[in-house]
């Protein structure tokens, strides 16, 4: 229940800016499974302490279209891309680590 009104939050800051479409919450959403269920060298990035620390700032990124950027953020966005592909954005990936 808590995710869902995160996404209804979410969904309401991007559309702000722009049209928040089904197909980016959707992917959005399946990436922030991907997040909770890869499996790295120590365990899901659901329990990466570097990204768990990340959701303050995932939260301040996401609310500023990509304006603020903290340190903690960049640290969880360059551990994340260390397993996954660059596919994508580092909008999704500020969303899919508030989701976690």
């Amino acid at each position: 229940m808590k995710s869902t009104r995160l996404i209804v939050l979410i969904t309401g800051l991007l559309s702000s800016g722009a049209q928040a479409t089904s197909f980016v919450i959707s992917t959005d959403i399946t990436l922030s499974l991907t997040l909770s269920s890869t499996k790295g060298t120590s365990g899901s990035f659901k329990d990466d302490k570097i990204v768990l620390a990340a959701k303050d700032d995932a939260a301040a990124f996401v609310a500023s279209e990509g304006e603020i950027r903290g340190a903690r953020i960049e640290a969880a966005f360059e551990s994340i891309r260390g397993g996954l592909s660059d596919q994508y954005s580092d909008q999704q990936l500020a969303t899919a680590i508030l989701m976690l």
